[in-house]
């Protein structure tokens, strides 16, 4: 009999390419029949293409300094390739990131596209160089997200080094500035490897990672998957994660279709605060599964603290 392997999660992304078939079957890139109407489908696919939003959070958790404000800006779920997320795309993503003159950009990990509509392939050189354009005065720094992890890691690692734009994998930084002073920590991904159905090894170590942490000066941590909120204890002030699209396809007046976490709709989008643990859950900019978005527009997040 075979060991079981403690490290194993149990989850739904490996129904994903189950669930997003029947989008898929209902809703090619030509027509739609069963899920949507031809009309809706082209909608979908331009405001995957076409929209880009900028959505503000401002907050004060409890565990966040009185008069420490920072603003960070958000960029989730690349899937760089086209035909909604090709070089140009890319490129007006990194320029509107810019334009709000954050003090810190983050970056969640899933960089290239995987979907089977693929039309421009972007390179991992191609679209490292847009995101070594991005600018803020304490820094750009970024995480790996599961399909990093399942589709090419080495080549995403490569182009971040190349690039020089900092990788963290379970490590912390301190960063430090006359009017600044917290922790920036990076987990690696929650579901790395694909283990067999719904069942994945991540790695994450968020314990660890938060061993690195040597004074009493405030965390935030960066989580491609949000389904680690619910270890995250209270000495993170706020957890940022993308992966959930936000549904990528929400129907008006009712939930998403599908949300890739074994929570559901719990932390499917938003600002999501249980027991006075704060996380920002970003509906993120490209696809997976099919180049279309209904209901949730492809966004860039800007978070202010201490407000």
């Amino acid at each position: 009999m075979k060991t079981p392997d403690p490290t194993a999660r149990s989850g739904p992304e490996a129904r994903l390419i189950t669930r997003r078939g029947l989008i898929t079957a209902g809703a090619g890139l030509v027509g739609v029949g069963g899920l949507m109407l031809t009309s809706t489908g082209a909608y979908a696919a331009a405001q995957a293409a076409n929209d880009l939003v900028v959505t503000d959070y401002r907050l004060s958790p409890s565990n966040w300094p009185t008069g420490q404000r920072l603003t960070i800006t958000v960029i989730a779920d690349l899937h760089a390739g086209g035909p909604n997320m090709g070089i140009g795309r890319v490129r007006d993503v990194v320029d509107s990131a810019n334009a709000l003159g954050s003090d810190l950009v983050v970056v969640l990990g899933d960089y290239f596209a995987t979907h089977r509509f693929i039309t421009e392939r972007v390179t991992p050189p191609a679209w490292a160089a847009e995101l070594a354009r991005l600018r803020a005065p304490l820094g750009v720094y970024a995480i790996l997200g599961n399909h990093d992890w399942w589709f090419g890691v080495d080549a995403v690692r490569n182009a971040l080094r190349n690039v020089g734009l900092p990788l963290l994998q379970n490590s912390v930084v301190q960063i430090a500035s006359p009017n600044h002073r917290f922790w920036l920590a990076g987990l690696d991904d929650q579901i790395a490897h694909r283990l067999g159905p719904s069942r994945f090894r991540g790695r994450d170590d968020l314990p660890g990672t938060l061993a690195r942490i040597t004074t009493d000066d405030p965390v935030i941590l960066l989580a491609h998957e949000p389904d680690i909120f619910v270890k995250v204890p209270a000495r993170v002030a706020l957890t940022i994660a993308g992966h959930t699209h936000g549904g990528q396809i929400r129907l008006p007046f009712g939930p998403p279709l599908w949300v890739p976490s074994a929570y559901g709709a719990r932390f499917a989008y938003g600002h999501i605060v249980e027991s006075e643990r704060h996380m920002i859950v970003s509906g993120g900019l490209g696809c997976s599964g099919v180049p279309l978005r209904l209901g949730v527009p492809p966004e860039v997040v800007r978070v202010t603290l201490g407000v």
